[in-house]
């Protein structure tokens, strides 16, 4: 037979690898549902088994590194969940699955159940931190929400009988698994809140399966624990058990009995500071009497007889009344002294000697001002008399007395040069009796 154009010749062991991959890639993870059968377990530790429903099945493999979390025994014809990864037995071509979870079936579903509600109220905002409320110090009336029956409030009730008993609790009755479990929890937490006696809540139960613990994985219980306005400690089963309702809660406990354990002082510790707060106290006490009989001591000393108090009195008394007596003679001193001051202030202010004092004042100034006047007079004749010689020195007259003269032409002119009184034009020439009229009958010019 020849091999067709364009096929693909595969070796079975190119075929088995090829369909491994494919199968990997787009199956990686899965979860399924089935019964066991034909469970092996060698020495090794791994496990092989098959899945079956009633119209078909797979091999399985689950290897020691994952079989050892396994949290139950599975055995033949249990009904299981595994998550597995899809792969290929190339040595057989067998297509199997490798498991790497289990759970019991029902515990499967609930645990997906389990992880959406978480999300969802995670995504609300239920488990932030912020929300979280302080457990009291020193409780004053605890509350319990839990079965009256289990063993949950007996240990509860141990712990706090033990560590605190003097603390009142009030138990808030409800079923702790069962259908009606969850309603019951939270509308016993309602109530707690509304009757206000409590201001701390325990809500929990003892071990048990998902399913006995499942109630406080219901969302009427998360709700009902974020709106509680008292501070909640959740205490749901063991130490491994993890609930929603330990999420919510302002605290988680691991057990009941922890649980109350972070609500109760320990009375043996109270009774320890107590002896130790005794005693500093007694020690402060005998120290204080102490320092007050010392100082009561030094207050007897420093007491004196009334009567040496009265003299002392009386000692002082006399010293102020003698400071009194000279402060008062110096006051009169004073005034006296005042009073001649005044009086001779009042002597140089009187009309009659202002009067006297302003005449003679008036006759000073009347003779003051005719001298001053006098003085200018004389003083202004002197310097019109200077003036006067230096105008005389510098007058025409005085000019001509020493036998000069003024020649004028007929238009008034003083005569200066040869050209303005040519021959033939008649000038007049004032001499100190006179004018002289004359004929200019010719010019004579003279070196300079």
């Amino acid at each position: 037979m020849q091999p067709e154009q364009n096929t693909h010749i595969f070796t079975v062991s190119q075929l088995n690898r090829q369909a491994k991959e494919l199968l990997e890639t787009y199956l990686f993870k899965v979860q399924v549902i089935g019964e066991i059968s034909n469970l092996s377990r060698p020495a090794s530790g791994h496990w092989y088994f098959t899945l079956k429903d009633a119209n078909a099945q797979v091999r399985c493999a689950m290897f020691r590194g994952r079989s050892q979390y396994v949290r139950f025994n599975p055995k033949e014809g249990d009904q299981v969940m595994i998550t597995a990864a899809v792969s290929l037995y190339e040595a057989r071509g067998d297509y199997q699955l490798i498991a790497e979870g289990m759970a019991p079936a029902g515990e499967g579903l609930l645990r997906q159940q389990f992880e959406r509600l978480k999300n969802q109220l995670a995504a609300e905002g239920l488990f932030d931190p912020a929300w979280k409320k302080t457990l009291p110090a020193h409780p004053r009336h605890l509350g319990v929400v839990t079965s009256p029956t289990g063993a949950a409030i007996h240990d509860i009730l141990t712990v706090l009988k033990r560590r605190y008993p003097g603390l009142p609790v009030s138990i808030y009755p409800v079923a702790v698994q069962g259908k009606e479990a969850a309603p019951q929890i939270a509308r016993a937490i309602n109530r707690a809140n509304r009757d206000g006696l409590c201001d701390v809540l325990i809500v929990g139960r003892g071990g048990g399966s998902l399913e006995d613990l499942w109630p406080f994985n219901e969302e009427i219980v998360a709700r009902a624990i974020f709106a509680s306005e008292i501070p909640l400690i959740s205490a749901v089963g063991h130490e491994v058990d993890f609930s929603i309702s330990d999420m919510v809660a302002d605290v988680r406990a691991a057990t009941p009995s922890a649980a109350a354990e972070l609500v109760s002082p320990d009375m043996r510790q109270w009774l320890q500071r107590f002896a130790l707060t005794e005693k500093r106290l007694s020690s402060a006490m005998a120290q204080r009497i102490s320092r007050q009989q010392m100082l009561l001591q030094q207050l007897h000393k420093r007491l004196r007889h009334p009567k040496d108090q009265l003299q002392n009195y009386m000692q002082r008394l006399d010293r102020v009344e003698m400071d009194l007596s000279a402060a008062i003679k110096r006051r009169l001193q004073q005034a006296g002294q005042r009073q001649q001051v005044l009086q001779q202030r009042l002597q140089q202010q009187r009309p009659d000697r202002k009067l006297a004092l302003y005449q003679q004042r008036l006759q000073n100034l009347q003779q003051l001002l005719h001298k001053n006047m006098h003085q200018q007079l004389h003083d202004r004749q002197q310097a019109f008399s200077l003036q006067a010689q230096k105008l005389h020195l510098i007058s025409p007259l005085n000019t001509l007395s020493r036998g000069y003269a003024i020649v004028q032409n007929a238009q008034g002119q003083a005569v200066r040069h040869l050209a303005d009184a040519p021959p033939g034009t008649s000038v007049r020439a004032r001499v100190q009796e006179g004018e002289l009229v004359c004929l200019v009958t010719e010019h004579i010019a003279h070196s300079s």
